[in-house]
């Protein structure tokens, strides 16, 4: 099977879509082609798979991206016997002639534009039911992947979920510290931004740190700098998902400070998962998914729930985890035994290849094994991309 997976909204090397989905696909010994903004972030595509290279899609800017993305999708997707996407913009985008199509939706889209700091606000509420007429209308012309069972409601019918789990370690790497917590992931003022610079402030004074890593929206990057400069945070911007957990391992705490806005209610952060997965004792707002994971199981708790937008709340949290040995112990074992039996992406893997090889095996349009299948190239020359010689991707975490 050759599959073409695009993305011109996220980074290329956004962990559910490259570190998950593409390496379980050339794991399971599929070929892929992947459209991404390679260059406008400065990623060098693995040597496994066939690159193209077109621009991001960011605030306003818009309408070029998809442009491009349109070109490559319509010059790559006759050759393929897949198209996966993962950007609502791209059903804009998708050419006539198609292999079996799959939109991989990660997030309640309608109601993120309440949060998007590069739409007008007058705009953000009328274009919710624009955005779900979208939605049905791709209902009936291809097949829908879900992150979270929280988005089925949204769908006029069932569609398969693969949820947003991790990698996670036979054994944590190292017990959790006592110097410093970590945010990891995307950067907003709805995802807390604002939260985690007070907080760095508050917890300065007590000799312990804040490390953010992660990129940022326009909106806070200023912000994000300024606290860099002040010595309230250590933001170390966007970092490959694999070396990002290598990163948190070893800290007193990981932290989710999600606000209350409608798109998160219905999904629970994958950081809170990491946190897990690699022993760290968790401190999330009450964001349902999350405080039902950390709080709520009968096996015992893995962290502690702060009040939204609550950063004074979130360091004495902190504070006591670094008083209490036994506690933030506790935390860390209950967490990663949870993470490991529920949450540890190969068993994902094996279920979201075997889901797509049934599509296509379904479709009539599928081509033989026995078909010569031409040669794969980037859509240019702009577009060949250096090789990485190490990607370190063979097992474990990536």
């Amino acid at each position: 099977m050759h599959a073409l997976v695009a993305t011109v909204v996220h980074h290329p090397e956004d962990a559910r879509i490259l570190h998950r989905q593409v390496r379980a696909l050339l794991d399971a010994g599929h070929s892929v082609t992947y459209v991404a903004p390679f260059r406008a972030c400065n990623v060098t595509p693995w040597s496994e798979l066939t690159a193209v290279d077109v621009p991001r899609a960011t605030g306003t800017r818009r309408l070029g991206a998809l442009r491009e993305a349109r070109a490559a999708l319509a010059e790559h997707a006759p050759r393929a016997d897949a198209l996966i996407f993962h950007d609502p913009e791209l059903l804009l985008a998708l050419p006539r002639r198609r292999p079996v199509t799959v939109w991989d939706v990660h997030e309640d889209a309608a109601a993120s534009l309440l949060t998007k700091p590069w739409l007008p606000k007058p705009v953000r509420r009328p274009l919710g039911p624009v955005v779900r007429g979208f939605e049905r209308g791709a209902e009936r012309r291809m097949h829908l992947l879900l992150a979270e069972e929280g988005y089925r409601d949204r769908f006029r019918h069932t569609h398969p979920v693969v949820p947003n789990t991790t990698y996670v370690p036979e054994r944590p790497p190292r017990p959790p510290g006592t110097d410093r917590v970590v945010y990891l992931g995307q950067l907003s003022m709805a995802r807390g931004a604002a939260e985690l610079v007070e907080l760095g402030g508050l917890l300065r004074p007590h000799g312990v740190r804040v490390e953010v890593i992660g990129a940022a929206d326009g909106e806070t990057r200023q912000l994000l700098r300024q606290a860099q400069q002040e010595g309230k945070v250590h933001w170390y911007g966007f970092v490959p998902n694999d070396q990002a957990l290598r990163m948190v391992s070893g800290a007193l705490a990981g932290i989710s400070m999600l606000r209350d806005a409608p798109n998160y209610r219905h999904s629970l952060p994958t950081k809170v998962v990491e946190y897990m997965a690699h022993g760290l004792p968790v401190i999330s707002t009450p964001n349902p998914p999350a405080e039902a994971l950390v709080t709520g199981r009968p096996n015992g708790h893995c962290g502690m729930v702060v009040p939204f937008g609550d950063a004074s709340a979130a360091a004495e949290a902190v504070l006591r985890l670094r008083s209490d040995p036994g506690l933030r112990s506790r935390y860390a074992r209950t967490g990663h035994a949870i993470a490991r039996e529920e949450y540890h992406w190969p068993v994902q893997a094996k279920a979201f290849v075997r889901r797509l090889e049934e599509w296509v095996l379904g479709s009539p349009e599928v081509q033989s094994e026995s078909a010569p299948r031409p040669a794969l190239v980037p859509r240019h020359d702009r577009t060949r991309m250096g090789n990485r010689q190490d990607t370190g991707l063979s097992s474990g975490l990536a």
